[in-house]
C-alpha cells in the first residue's frame, strides 16, 4: 500500500527494520508502504477521518500534486529495477499491486490527454468505417471512465452527510485534466530536480472541521 502523508502510525522497530525513510524521496510515505511489504509487514486501515487543509490556490494545488506525482514515479522507479527480487519478497500480488497503484497512476495521467487529443481528432478527421467504429469505442471508454470518477466523487461526500460538498463532484474530469497537468511537470522535475520539495504550505485558511 502506498501510503499517504498524514496519519501514519508505525512502530519506531518497524522502521528501523526497512532502513527509516529515504531522504531523497519525496514521498517518501509512499515509498516506506512498499518496503514494508517487502519485509513481509501489513498496514491496516484505522476507522477514522482525517481532517487536513487543502492548497488554497490553484499554484499550490498543482505544485503539491507535482510533487507527488514525481514521488511516485521515484518509488516506481527504485523498486522496480530489480523485479525478480520485489516479486520474490512481496509476492506475485505485490508486484502486480505496484504498477496498478503506482505505476498506472503517473502513467494515466500522462496519458489522458493524450488520448483525449486522439478521440477528438479521430471524429475530425474522419476516415474508413473501421477508425469510425474505433472513435466510437474510445470515446465511450473515456465518457464512461469520466462518468464513473464523477458518479464517485458525487456520492462519496453524500454518504459521509456532506451533501453540500456533492455537487463539486461534477468537477472531477476538470479535476484529473489539471492532474494531467501537474504529472508532466513533475515528470520533468524528475529529470531537471529530481530531489526538489514542493513543500506545501499551511496554515493560510480559516478552517473548521466539516460536520455531517
Amino acid at each position: 500500500m502506498p501510503l499517504g502523508g498524514t496519519s501514519n502510525h508505525f512502530r519506531t522497530s518497524a522502521l528501523h527494520d526497512v532502513g527509516a525513510w529515504d531522504p531523497f524521496n519525496v514521498t517518501e510515505d509512499a515509498d516506506m508502504g512498499i518496503r514494508l511489504a517487502q519485509c513481509g509487514m501489513r498496514v491496516s486501515m484505522l476507522e477514522s477521518t482525517t481532517y487536513e487543509e487543502a492548497p488554497t490556490t490553484l499554484g499550490r494545488w498543482i505544485r503539491q500534486r507535482s510533487r507527488w506525482m514525481k514521488g511516485y514515479a521515484q518509488t516506481w522507479l527504485v523498486h522496480t529495477r530489480a523485479p525478480h527480487s520485489l516479486c520474490r519478497r512481496a509476492g506475485l500480488a505485490g508486484l502486480v499491486s505496484l504498477q496498478l497503484f503506482v505505476g498506472a497512476t503517473v502513467l494515466s495521467a500522462l496519458l489522458s490527454p493524450l488520448l483525449w487529443l486522439l478521440f477528438v481528432a479521430s471524429f475530425l478527421l474522419g476516415g474508413s468505417n473501421g477508425q469510425h467504429t474505433f472513435a466510437w469505442a474510445s470515446g465511450a471508454g473515456l465518457l464512461l471512465g469520466n462518468a464513473v470518477l464523477t458518479w464517485l466523487s458525487i456520492v462519496a461526500p453524500r454518504r459521509r452527510g456532506w451533501s453540500d460538498l456533492a455537487p463539486y463532484g461534477t468537477m472531477a474530469t476538470a479535476y484529473w485534466a489539471l492532474i494531467s497537468i501537474a504529472a508532466w511537470r513533475g515528470v520533468f522535475q524528475l529529470f531537471t530536480r529530481p530531489f526538489h520539495w514542493d513543500k506545501t504550505e499551511h496554515g493560510l485558511s480559516r478552517w473548521e472541521p466539516h460536520q455531517p
